[in-house]
Formats: structure tokens, C-alpha cells, sequence
């Protein structure tokens, strides 16, 4: 049999010259591999670990219903601030030519899955009801709002519905993550509204992931029937059985899920199997300790409640004045709050949006906070200066919400691994 040998080279190019320059294939200090499946890959790696985490229950095994965000193919034209910019946008564009519509919405061409004559024909069709307008997970704490009539090569490009309509069917939440990495595993959210394809990362980049709803709805027109048929848990019984003979009883949904979003936040957890998390679906080790559950259910709970803008401690005041995310600006916004320049001062903790507005007590760990593949404060302002945007009060009040969140989010996330203690999990 064949053997596979590895070796790593780093630094620049003339040192790898030289490198190369002084040894050959035999003074090479080669170190033997063995590719393992499902994946074989040509570097080394800890087998024992991998061992351990692959006991694990992969997401796609949990949650089977689930697939890759909304593509909107459009996003300047279908993707608005408010339900009104929404609703002025698709009633003016369906009254234009289409090449009318194509130079006043910047538009391009037609590509194969999308064109201007189809989304006019979607927005007629539709009747331009104003309950069609919906609000979308574009980016981390960054809702926006679009026209959603549920059909690919319409409006939208593609609207996933098989998975977003049971979003839209009631109460849920939607787990959002990545089947590959370039780099950290941060690619964690939390949803209970439908979402933009590129909300955890850029169009194009292994981050883009898919999107896992806790519930699947029954799929009818009919509103009588709807009375007698119940949303179902979407989980497998293969993952069910495991759970209930693991803890003697099956948790609810939602608790699964907490549990889950605890397990996933982990800093040890992303740590210690990071080469596994790079390839790969996460996977969840079960736990038979009912008292880790239940502790971890609630740390997850608290977790998905922040993520979604709720429960969120606004500790403005008292002896937390000096955690709290001040802002020196136009009290009433206008020009003095126009977002002109995103700059970061580490030595007085202030994130600038031009030359003399900034929010204070910004420390450089929640400055750098990323989910995703977006630093998140950053992210958040920049696109608003790409618009010219002035940050209203209500965006400074959430602004500063989402510095609270992440603050509460980096303490949250200590706290699992406190309460884990020691991986592999039991």
C-alpha cells in the first residue's frame, strides 16, 4: 500500500527559496499521513479528535428541511429600509417600461433566472398587497424589508419558499450556519424572519450557509384546514430517539435549540475541533447529564433572546454608566450624525462616524466582535455610509443596542464554557 507523506513550508518567497536551495526530497523532515474518510485530505490531522468530535450529531442530521438564503438578485431594487420605500418602489416599478425600469433602477441585464419583465409580471400578479411586504434578515442585527410574493424567477431571483414560507406561517426561529470555512467558526445566527443569502457573509464565500427552521408548517391554501394540521419539529427520528435515550425524556424544540445555540457559542468548542469545523457542517454532541442541559438550555435561551433584539439590559445609569455606549452627536440627527468615515480609536474607545460625531465605550474586544464574516459594528455602519445615511435617533438607540448584545453576548459565551468544564461532553 501507498504511503502519503506532508510537510508545511512557511514564509516569504526567498525563504522558501533558500529552503529549497540547502535540502531535497530526502533531507526533508516529511511527516506520514493518513487520510481518513469521509473527506481523505492531504494534511495532518488529530485523529483522536476527530474521533471524538464525529460522535457528534451533524445539523443537516438534526434538522433536515432547511436550504441556502433568499437570492434576491437585485438587492438595490427588491431590498428597502421601510415598508413604505418598499411599497412607493414596486408600485413605480411596475409602472415603467422595462427599459424604463432597467436605467432608473440601475439594473443591468437580464441574467437566466432573472428579468425585469418577470418581476413586473410577479408585482401585477400579486395584486401589490401591502401584507406581501416583509421584513428580511439582510446582515447581523440589520433588518430590512422586501416584496415577497413567494416565487422564484419573479421578483425575487429565488425565494427559497419551500423553506421561508414556514417563517411566514407563524411563530419560529431559523438556525443559520455554513457548511465551510476559510477561517474561525463564527458563522452562528439566529432568526425568526426570512434571510438575505449573503446575511452572515459575502456573495461568492464559503460562509454564505444555509437555513434551518425549528418548525415546518403545513403547506395548504387553505385557511380551514390550517385549523386541524399542526407545525411539526424539524428534527429527524433518528435524532429524536438519540436526544430522549440520552437525557430519559425529549426536551422541547425549542430547548433542543437553545441547547444547540449554547453548544455552537462555545469558545472551547470552536477551538478545540476548528480543522473539523473548516469542512464541514457543525456537529452537536448530546449530553445524558440533565442538569448540563437544562443550565446550557438556559445560557442558550438568553443567547437567541439577545440575537434577536429582545430581553436586551439597557443599563444606562448607576454604577454601569461606564459600560453603556455613549454618543456624542445631533440629538435630533441631521447632518452632525451623517455617516461620513467608520474609524476606530483604541486608546479612547470611540468608533467615529465622521469627523466629530462618535459612540464611546467601545472596548477593542466588542469593536472586533464578528459574526460571520462581518465585524459587525463596522459592517453596520459602513453600509450606511455607502447610502450617505445621517443615523437617525431610533439608529443610535439601536446602535447602541447592538453594542449591549455583543457585550452580553461575549459574556454569555465564557459562561458555556464555564458550565461545559471539560470537552469531550458527557
Amino acid at each position: 500500500m501507498a504511503k502519503i507523506y506532508h510537510f508545511d513550508l512557511y514564509g516569504s518567497r526567498e525563504d522558501k527559496y533558500k529552503f529549497l536551495e540547502e535540502n531535497n526530497i530526502n533531507t526533508i523532515e516529511w511527516k506520514e499521513i493518513n487520510p481518513v474518510s469521509p473527506f481523505y485530505l492531504f494534511i495532518p490531522q488529530n485523529t483522536d479528535l476527530l474521533s471524538e468530535y464525529n460522535q457528534g450529531w451533524k445539523i443537516t442530521e438534526i434538522m433536515p428541511v432547511n436550504s441556502v438564503g433568499i437570492v434576491t438578485a437585485r438587492d438595490g431594487l427588491t431590498i428597502q429600509n421601510t415598508p413604505e420605500e418598499v411599497e412607493k418602489t414596486v408600485k413605480d416599478f411596475v409602472s415603467l417600461s422595462v427599459e424604463e425600469a432597467r436605467e432608473k433602477y440601475n439594473l443591468g441585464k437580464d441574467s437566466r433566472d432573472w428579468k425585469i419583465q418577470l418581476a413586473q409580471n410577479d408585482l401585477r400578479k400579486s395584486g401589490l398587497k401591502n401584507e406581501l411586504i416583509t421584513p428580511i434578515l439582510y446582515r447581523p442585527f440589520d433588518t430590512r424589508y422586501t416584496y415577497y410574493t413567494g416565487t422564484s424567477s419573479g421578483f425575487i431571483c429565488r425565494s427559497r419558499n419551500e423553506i421561508m414560507r414556514n417563517m411566514l406561517s407563524g411563530e419560529n426561529l431559523g438556525l443559520l450556519t455554513s457548511r465551510q470555512l476559510v477561517s474561525g467558526f463564527k458563522h452562528i445566527f439566529v432568526t425568526s424572519k426570512i434571510a438575505n443569502f449573503n446575511s452572515l457573509d459575502t456573495a461568492g464565500r464559503f460562509g454564505t450557509g444555509p437555513y434551518f427552521p425549528l418548525y415546518i408548517y403545513p403547506e395548504t391554501n387553505n385557511e380551514q384546514s390550517n385549523l386541524f394540521q399542526q407545525k411539526t419539529p424539524n428534527f429527524s427520528p433518528e435524532f429524536v430517539t438519540a436526544i430522549t435515550e440520552k437525557l430519559g425524556y425529549l426536551p422541547t424544540p425549542e430547548n433542543i435549540f437553545y441547547y444547540m445555540y449554547a453548544i455552537l457559542h462555545s469558545p472551547t468548542y470552536r477551538e478545540r475541533y476548528a480543522e473539523f469545523l473548516k469542512m464541514d457542517f457543525p456537529r452537536i454532541p448530546l449530553t445524558s447529564n440533565d442538569n448540563l442541559f437544562r443550565k446550557l438550555t438556559e445560557s442558550g435561551e438568553k443567547l437567541v433572546n439577545l440575537h434577536l433584539m429582545k430581553n436586551i439590559p439597557l443599563t444606562k445609569g448607576g454604577n454601569s454608566l461606564s459600560d453603556f455606549p455613549l454618543f456624542q452627536g445631533g440629538i435630533k440627527g441631521g447632518s452632525e450624525n451623517l455617516v461620513t468615515q467608520v474609524k476606530y480609536d483604541p486608546k479612547k474607545q470611540r468608533i467615529y462616524i465622521n469627523q466629530t460625531s462618535y459612540f464611546s465605550n467601545i472596548t477593542e474586544e466588542v469593536w472586533h466582535f464578528k459574526i460571520g464574516g462581518y465585524q459587525v459594528l463596522d459592517k453596520w455602519l459602513k453600509d450606511r455610509k455607502k447610502v450617505n445615511r445621517s443615523l437617525t435617533p431610533e439608529a443610535v438607540n439601536h446602535y447602541q443596542k447592538i453594542v449591549i448584545i455583543i457585550q452580553e453576548t461575549l459574556k454569555l459565551m465564557t459562561e458555556i464554557d464555564v458550565i461545559i468544564g471539560i470537552f469531550p461532553i458527557k
